[in-house]
Formats: structure tokens, C-alpha cells, sequence
């Protein structure tokens, strides 16, 4: 009989002036629920993936909602049947979505939020600027018909797209998406303080529209990326086609694993000519250890020193 996992994106955008003092607490409670992923804190408020059972998540659900600051934290669900994390980890961090930017708060101006059945009539007004506000890989492999794709590798790129190709006066309506609603959420209060009047953004992003809109009345085309062992999910939220190259993370086909650059756990097409020899050796040994754990049926989730579970510094 297969195991469940219950996967819970959720962030919040809040106030935390106690940020750093909350991240040994919430990360030992996560290990004591035996919660695997990633939360991120910083002042501006939390963000992350976790999995676990469906009772261990409400648990930690429960633990996060003691705090009045974190209730009505947006969360979404899917479900997995192999664990899509191996460990877990707490960070800290000067912005829980990094876009680079001194004084964005989505707290004090924000863009207005869409509902998922009143996209489609939003991104076909042929007067409304559709923004994928996700890195070019993400892009790649699935988004909405008619969005313009920013090129941008990281979030952090996004304000000088905009500085370049935006202008206030031209593009009277923007609307922005991205995988959970976090980055296009930060993304339509950079705008708005940039002098954009009409600004929108999906409410609770692409992960909220496949779950809410029947496919046959969906605009998106392709799968979308997420930031766990599936890699991407499909229209029905089930694990999509495309595995990852290990080294540069980016989503990879079976036709891109016949490319003489590809190395299982070591490159790719797109990372070979990018990446130095003792990186490569680096990860080549990496990947032996994985073929030796699996050999041995175990799972290799490398080493776990306490810097890599929980830092103690602002990044």
C-alpha cells in the first residue's frame, strides 16, 4: 500500500519584527510533527513548502495559527504518494520573495486580486499587459495564452523589465501571474509605486486556477513548475512528464537526457558549457552516493549539518 503526502504551499505577507526568534521553535515543532520542506522568514512575513501527513500539516496549520499575525495565511493543498522533500529546513531571510527592492510592502499597497473564474475575461481584454512574473525555466514548460514572458532568470530581474519594456501611460492595465501568488502579489505593489493604476494579479496564482477552472474552459497551456521532487504538475495537479536536471535545476525532458551533455545528477544541455570541471566532478561524486544509497534501498539526502537545517544569519 502506497503512502499519502499531503503538500502545503502557504505564505503570508505580515509584519514579524520577531522574526529571527520564531525560526528554532517553528523548526523544531515541524521535526516533531516529522514535517519535511522549507519555510522562510524575514519582517515582511513567511513563505514556504511543507509536506506530511494530511494531520501533521494541519497540526503544524494549528501551531502556525497561535500566532494572530499568521492567521488566514494562504495555503494550497495537493496530494503526493511519494515524499516530495527528504529534510526539513527553517531560514531566515531579508525578504521572503526576493526582489531587491527597499520599501515594496505589500501590506500598505497591493494590485487587486483576481478570482480564478474571472481570469480568462481579464487576460482576453485585448487592452490588458499579461505579465508571467516566473523565471524564464518556469515559463518554458507551461503558462497562460497571450502572457508575455519577461526572460528573467531570477525575481530579482523583474524590476529592470519593467523599467525597460512598461510604461505607465501605455499600458493602462496590467495583469500578473505566478505558481502561488506570492511573487505576482509583491510584483503589482512594485508597480503600483511605480506609477501603474490598474494592476492585478491571480489570487493564489496558477496552483488556484488549475484547481478551480475545469480544463476544458482553461487558458493555460502546458504544465507548471513547482518547487519540490515533482517538478511540475499537470491541469489535474498530478506529477507532470518532466524530470530536473540535477545540477542547474532546470526541467528537463527524456528527448533533452539524449543530448551528449546530459549526465544524469552531473549536466545538462543547457549547464554543460557553464559549469567547471571541479563542479562537475563535484556532483559526479554526488551521484555516485545516490546510485550506492539506492543500491542499499536507502534514500540519500546528503549531509545534514545544522547550518543547512536552520541559519542563524540574515542572507
Amino acid at each position: 500500500m502506497s503512502e499519502h503526502f499531503s503538500v502545503c504551499a502557504l505564505y503570508k505577507f505580515v509584519s514579524l519584527p520577531d522574526y529571527r526568534s520564531l525560526q528554532q521553535p517553528l523548526l523544531e515543532h515541524c521535526l516533531s510533527l516529522n514535517i519535511k520542506g522549507t519555510l522562510l522568514l524575514a519582517e515582511e512575513g513567511i513563505n514556504g513548502t511543507i509536506s506530511g501527513s494530511a494531520e501533521e500539516v494541519q497540526q503544524l496549520i494549528d501551531y502556525l495559527e497561535r500566532d494572530t499575525r499568521l492567521c488566514g495565511i494562504d495555503y494550497k493543498f495537493s496530494e503526493v504518494n511519494e515524499k516530495p522533500f527528504y529534510r526539513m529546513k527553517v531560514k531566515l531571510k531579508r525578504e521572503i520573495v526576493t526582489l531587491g527592492v527597499e520599501g515594496i510592502d505589500p501590506n500598505k499597497t497591493v494590485g487587486q486580486y483576481v478570482a480564478p473564474e474571472h481570469w480568462n475575461a481579464l487576460i482576453s481584454d485585448p487592452d490588458v499587459l499579461v505579465l508571467d512574473t516566473r523565471n524564464d525555466y518556469e515559463v518554458e514548460i507551461g503558462s497562460f495564452e497571450g502572457a508575455v514572458n519577461p526572460n528573467t532568470s531570477s525575481f530579482r530581474e523583474f524590476p529592470q523589465y519593467v523599467a525597460d519594456n512598461c510604461n505607465p501611460e501605455k499600458h493602462r492595465k496590467v495583469a500578473m501571474f505566478c505558481t502561488g501568488g506570492i511573487r505576482c502579489e509583491k510584483a503589482s505593489s512594485f508597480m503600483l509605486e511605480q506609477g501603474f493604476e490598474q494592476v492585478y494579479h491571480l489570487q493564489g496564482g496558477i496552483l488556484n486556477y488549475l484547481d478551480s477552472v475545469p480544463e476544458e474552459e482553461s487558458l493555460w497551456r502546458g504544465d507548471c513548475f513547482v518547487f519540490d521532487n515533482r517538478v511540475t504538475v499537470n491541469h489535474q495537479l498530478q506529477e507532470g512528464q518532466y524530470d530536473q536536471c540535477h545540477a542547474c535545476r532546470r526541467p528537463i525532458t527524456n528527448e533533452d537526457k539524449k543530448s551528449p551533455h546530459y549526465i544524469e545528477g552531473v549536466s545538462c544541455d543547457r549547464c554543460y558549457a557553464f559549469s567547471s570541471d571541479s563542479r562537475k566532478a563535484r556532483f559526479a561524486e554526488r551521484q555516485k552516493q545516490i546510485a550506492l544509497a539506492k543500491q542499499r534501498n536507502e534514500q540519500h539526502i546528503g549531509a545534514p549539518p545544522p547550518s543547512r537545517q536552520c541559519n542563524k544569519k540574515v542572507q
